[in-house]
């Protein structure tokens, strides 16, 4: 008999949520992605989106989109490597590396998809490649996919990353893979000493700048500048569906490693190009965060005033998100029915938060992320906090 699908008949956890009426998935969202959306015919505040600077909804980056797909149509209709190259393509990849301060980039179609291509091939056999136990479930899937071998060190323990770091044989090739933000805990890697390190036993370094990139450095530029080691860090990815309003993702670094992975990433090279929709996108994105360099400071502006609110109204908040620097709030919740419960709350009184429940999380360690935009007024703040701190029984 064929057992394939007995996981699938035990699983029942979404069907009891369903049941019990707090399932928090998959909400339909019937408006533009920005401070307030309307989602399931109610007006409801967005904690739960990383269009950190709002751009999703601003004039001229919309505009792009649609002057690019009354330009090239809405599709490329093939990969890159062959019929799908658009000037387009060439010119967001240009400015990106320019913006990330690297000789070159390059652009593939989705954030994970980039994490994907870039790692497996860069990783190969009798290669090692150690993350951080808090990365993105993408940089693990990449890892897997890779013929290298993983090792993995506890959150920000630069203790354990320098034991994986020494138990590398000389002659093997080594990548670490940090978030440069971390999605879930809105904390920074500590990124000084894993430079260090690498540097010392000859690793190279990798930082997925997913969440910092338009949120952190100078103008935005993310945790490499943030720190100031734009010069240490070998490879930076970059996704933008976040504070670059679109979808697609980018790997920026030498000239000689991008034009590798240009031609050996079969991620890249067997995948569809990106369409010329998302790619005006990001491009125009890209180009109003450069003229608009104050925007990461004004979402930094209403990320502290968010930790303020929760403060006032006794809302917990996890770790470094107390007195950090990026708009992520994570609230420690506790048990996966106390926060399916919370999250439930919170929705029927106007404000959308993203539970976080295992397996995403350990058991017993469930929270509430939620995060901030530059365009949260002060008043939807207040009125959010008082949503959650009723929801929570602050």
């Amino acid at each position: 008999m064929n057992h394939l699908f007995d996981k699938v008949a035990a699983d029942r956890r979404a069907d009891e949520a369903r049941a019990a009426e707090i399932y928090p998935y998959f909400h339909r969202i019937g408006s533009r992605q920005d401070a307030v959306v309307v989602m399931e015919g109610r007006r409801r505040i967005m904690l739960g989106s990383n269009n950190y600077l709002g751009l999703s909804s601003c004039p001229e980056v919309m505009e792009a989109a649609v002057k690019a797909i009354e330009k090239y149509g809405t599709g490329c209709s093939g990969s890159r490597f062959l019929n799908g190259n658009l000037d387009l393509h060439v010119e967001l990849e240009r400015e990106l590396a320019d913006f990330a301060g690297k000789e070159d980039a390059l652009v593939f179609s989705t954030g994970f998809q980039t994490n994907l291509g870039v790692v497996s091939t860069l990783v190969g056999r009798g290669d090692y490649v150690i993350c951080d136990v808090e990365d993105h479930a993408s940089i693990y899937c990449a890892a897997q996919m890779s013929f290298g071998k993983m090792l993995r060190y506890r959150h920000n323990d630069m203790e354990m990353l320098e034991r994986r770091l020494a138990s590398v044989p000389d002659d093997a090739g080594c990548l670490v893979v940090v978030d440069g933000v971390f999605s879930t805990l809105g904390d920074f890697a500590d990124l000084p000493s894993i430079c260090r390190l690498a540097r010392k036993y000859g690793a190279a370094v990798m930082v997925d700048d997913a969440h910092g990139l338009g949120v952190v450095g100078k103008g935005g530029r993310g945790t490499s500048s943030h720190f100031g080691l734009d010069e240490d860090v070998d490879v930076i990815m970059g996704t933008f569906s976040k504070s670059l309003a679109s979808l697609g993702g980018f790997v920026a670094g030498r000239r000689e490693v991008v034009d590798y992975l240009r031609h050996s990433s079969p991620p890249f090279v067997f995948s569809a190009a990106l369409t010329p929709a998302c790619a005006a996108t990001a491009l125009a994105a890209l180009r109003h965060l450069k003229a608009h360099p104050e925007l990461p400071e004004r979402l930094r502006g209403v990320s502290d005033s968010a930790r303020r609110a929760f403060a006032e109204r006794g809302i917990p908040l996890l770790g470094a998100a107390k007195d950090g620097t990026t708009p992520i709030l994570p609230v420690p919740t506790g048990g996966t029915m106390e926060t399916c419960v919370a999250a439930k709350r919170m929705f029927d009184g106007g404000v959308f938060v993203n539970p976080f429940v295992p397996p995403g999380v350990p058991e017993g360690h469930a929270l509430i992320r939620t995060s901030f935009m530059a365009t949260h007024t002060p008043d939807l703040v207040e009125a959010a906090a008082d949503v959650i701190a009723e929801a929570l029984g602050c």
